[in-house]
């Protein structure tokens, strides 16, 4: 029993590590806490929903209320990232380790990167799992990603009003194909306007709305 009890609180301890090396975008941190997370047996579904999502709920929620700002939501995300590559192994071997898989990229002829990068995190910090394929990306980039990772949902960001219309053709790319992927857009001048009218499967202002976005549509199937 006294095992029992000291385990947990060393488990409390090490998640506690976890979400406090995102919010403090401490590297150091976040790999001696995630290799110590792996020696105790802890579950990847534990480690990335209670322990790394916490903290970037954390980051969110601060950047939400401008308390803190874009280079910090990026330093967070990069210490995150760290912290999957090491259990990255571990999560492959365990398919429900993740809520589901998301294809994320800036659209053809668009260079810009930052707002997609914060979306990236936020998604990742759920339980998402995330491919960012950059900027730049073509309808057919983004169905042959979501082909071969199996995703549920493709999501294109536009900085310019000159590149939104290619948010227009990865919806038509999936209607031709008969596809089941959503499309979510976003982006400075996109809005929900734009994607009723494109026919997109749902709008995000921002990396704060975008987990909310991406769990109702994987909610509905």
């Amino acid at each position: 029993m006294c095992n029992v009890v000291n385990k947990m609180a060393d488990d409390k301890k090490i998640l506690q590590d976890l979400k406090t090396s995102v919010e403090t975008w401490n590297l150091k941190l976040a790999e001696s806490a995630t290799k110590a997370a792996i020696e105790a047996k802890i579950s990847p579904k534990i480690i990335v929903q209670d322990g790394l999502g916490k903290g970037m709920e954390t980051i969110g929620d601060r950047f939400d209320k401008a308390e803190i700002y874009l280079p910090q939501v990026v330093a967070a995300s990069k210490t995150m990232e760290l912290a999957l590559k090491l259990l990255a192994p571990l999560m492959q071997a365990d398919p429900n380790v993740m809520k589901g898989t998301v294809i994320m990229g800036t659209v053809q002829g668009d260079i810009h990167e930052i707002g997609k990068n914060v979306c990236c995190a936020m998604m990742r910090g759920a339980g998402y799992r995330v491919f960012d394929l950059g900027p730049d990306v073509s309808p057919e980039a983004f169905m042959e990603s979501g082909a071969a990772n199996n995703a549920n949902i493709l999501g294109g960001s536009a900085l310019m009003t000159t590149t939104m219309q290619v948010q227009g053709q990865m919806v038509k790319a999936v209607k031709e194909a008969k596809a089941s992927f959503k499309v979510i857009v976003g982006g400075a001048p996109v809005t929900q306007k734009w994607c009723d009218e494109i026919k997109a499967d749902g709008y995000s202002e921002n990396g704060a709305e975008i987990v909310e976005l991406v769990n109702k549509l994987m909610k509905k199937g």
